[in-house]
């Protein structure tokens, strides 16, 4: 099978090579798929996406032309996908369910400590060869914090692992109370964990229509004026404007995101000194440094978290090879 793998970034070619078990083809190319490089899909069988790849009724089309049969991507989330265009060519389109959660709840965790103990702050003013601690690298211990826990499945419970053994007391909120949560968090209503928690961390999926901008001024009227907002979920799920309002008007003491809407305007680009970001609230919220943490969606950019997609990856193209399906394909609208 000749495969496009798109996106893959210099240090992730030896990972596609050693994890290729089965003998693919592989052409790595490390820009995402745009209209602009849609040509590179020629001559292939399949494609291989990661996220902000440009999977639109036109690129379909176009990948249908060159004989593309399989659309996968390695990512959780698959809105990148047109999938009534993917289906009336004819598509397989599968994805990759889950990978290593402590990537994602890493980061989390290093956010939330970085602004709770005001390491950026101190570590940009030593940067300057200023040594000076001033009040503002003063800071309360996490064991004496209480962390909120939006979304507790894999990503949200390993989070709190790492929390309650740094001694903090952990709650959360999930509209499914697992017992494995139970085991390590209090589960709390929404309002009163926004209304008790020191950090809030969001990690709950995005589904359109439904929770767009559930960060929103209501959500943050409820958070204690000192505490530390965490997204590494979706940039769906947080209202910007909202956001920088409550930053501006100290009604929240920190906030660090891995995640934009519309983030391939804005991530894995480099933008000159002088120029302005695409969104102006992106870019008075970037200026809030060292109070606003930005990481460029880095949350799985791990070892162990990059090797899970691909491995998953190769082993949905072979199963779709030799059995004629995957378990981790995607539903596709049918066609009248």
């Amino acid at each position: 099978m000749q495969i496009a793998c798109y996106g893959v970034r210099p240090n992730e070619v030896a990972f596609f090579n050693n994890l290729n078990k089965y003998n693919f083809n592989l052409t790595l190319i490390e820009d995402l798929l745009t209209h602009d490089n849609i040509e590179t899909a020629e001559h292939h069988e399949a494609v291989l996406l990661r996220g902000n790849c440009v999977a639109d009724r036109q690129n379909i089309e176009k990948m249908a032309q060159y004989g593309v049969k399989y659309l996968f991507t390695r990512t959780v989330g698959f809105n990148h996908i047109d999938l009534e265009a993917a289906s009336e060519y004819n598509m397989e389109v599968a994805r990759v369910p889950s990978y290593s959660p402590n990537a994602i709840a890493e980061l989390s965790l290093t956010l939330a400590m970085m602004l709770l103990r005001h390491t950026a702050y101190a570590t940009m003013r030593t940067a300057n060869k200023n040594f000076i601690v001033d009040s503002e690298m003063f800071s309360r211990e996490i064991r004496n914090c209480t962390v909120g826990i939006i979304g507790t499945g894999k990503i949200g419970l390993t989070e709190a692992k790492l929390f309650k053994g740094l001694g903090a007391k952990v709650i959360g909120y999930d509209v499914f109370e697992s017992d494995a949560a139970k085991e390590v968090l209090e589960f709390k209503d929404l309002d009163t964990l926004l209304a008790e928690s020191d950090v809030v961390s969001m990690h709950v999926p995005y589904f359109p229509g439904k929770n767009d901008k559930m960060i929103n001024a209501d959500f943050l009227g409820k958070m204690k004026n000192d505490a530390i907002l965490i997204n590494t979920a979706r940039g769906e799920l947080q209202d910007d404007d909202a956001i920088l309002a409550a930053l501006e008007a100290n009604e929240l003491a920190g906030f660090g995101t891995d995640v934009f809407a519309n983030e391939k305007d804005l991530f894995f680009k480099e933008f000159a000194p002088w120029e302005p970001l695409p969104s102006p609230t992106v870019q008075r919220l970037v200026d809030m440094y060292p109070r606003v943490l930005v990481t460029p969606h880095i949350g799985s950019n791990t070892d162990e978290a990059l090797s899970n997609m691909i491995e998953t990856s190769f082993d949905n193209f072979n199963d779709i090879l030799t059995t004629g399906q995957t378990e981790n394909n995607v539903p596709l609208p049918t066609m009248a």
